[in-house]
């Protein structure tokens, strides 16, 4: 009798755990399925305000105009070219400034990035063509004599510095001088490069803008500040920029500002569209 007793328990005992487990989920989901108040209501429309805030972000004017430099960025192949995002980014802003501010013809969509950071020995020197997102050239390009030997690090708008001069500029004419084809350049920016023109300061060719130079000097030849090209192809540079398009000299932790960096203007210029849905709803 001791033995049918303990077999009994033993067989009670595994039909309360088979009930169990067919009990249990069907009481979960029960629960789940039952509307929360209290504090979890509060925590779960806290999430909700939460997530409307970040979808508002997301299609906020600087999330639009970001978006839309990166595809520009991206469509360009410039990262692939060298051109580094953030000298990107600069330069399509103080583009979109000068547009703004009627300083750039308005037929043509071409901005001209010099990147400073980089030594003479690399191509830093990009023409891209906005209005088909194609990259026309990427080459070297020479600094001022006094701005450095193989890295241009000391920048001045002064006459006779023999150095380059950093910020926004719009391109002028061409013409035959010294140095033979030439672009006229107007600096844009008050106290960095407004003396260019006095200064002689254009876009011209030069013999020691070359790999050959590199190979025997370590560096490329300097200019008396002018962004000196390769003799294979300054004529067709020149060709392809003049007439008001935009030129930037960039050069990161040098003191450079410039009243055309203003991103808010650029973020009107791009997304025209967001900000007055931004300024209507606010």
């Amino acid at each position: 009798m001791h033995q049918t007793s303990i077999v009994q328990r033993k067989r009670k005992s595994l039909r309360r755990q088979r009930l169990a487990r067919r009990v249990l989920p069907f009481l979960a989901s029960l629960f789940l399925a039952t509307p929360m108040a209290g504090p979890v209501t509060k925590s779960m429309a806290g999430n909700s305000r939460s997530e409307m805030q970040n979808i508002k972000l997301a299609f906020s004017p600087q999330a639009q105009f970001d978006q839309t430099l990166r595809a520009t960025y991206t469509a360009l192949g410039a990262e692939q070219e060298g051109l580094r995002f953030e000298t990107f980014a600069k330069a399509m802003t103080g583009y979109l400034n000068l547009r703004q501010a009627g300083k750039l013809a308005e037929d043509k969509q071409t901005l001209t990035v010099v990147d400073f950071d980089l030594p003479s020995t690399e191509k830093r020197l990009w023409v891209l063509d906005l209005a088909k997102n194609e990259i026309l050239f990427h080459t070297l390009v020479a600094h001022g004599h006094n701005s450095g030997e193989n890295e241009a690090t000391n920048f001045s708008n002064t006459d006779q510095s023999n150095m380059s001069s950093l910020g926004f500029y719009a391109t002028g004419s061409e013409y035959e001088g010294k140095h033979g084809h030439s672009l006229r350049l107007q600096g844009l920016d008050e106290g960095f490069n407004t003396n260019a023109a006095a200064r002689s300061v254009v876009m011209h060719g030069a013999d020691y803008v070359s790999e050959d130079f590199i190979k025997q000097n370590g560096r490329l030849g300097r200019s008396l500040g002018c962004p000196a090209l390769p003799m294979d192809q300054y004529a067709q540079i020149i060709d392809a920029v003049n007439g008001g398009t935009c030129l930037f000299l960039n050069k990161s932790d040098a003191g450079y500002s410039s009243q055309y960096l203003n991103q808010d203007v650029a973020i009107a210029a791009l997304v025209p569209s967001a900000m007055a849905s931004a300024t209507h709803t606010s």
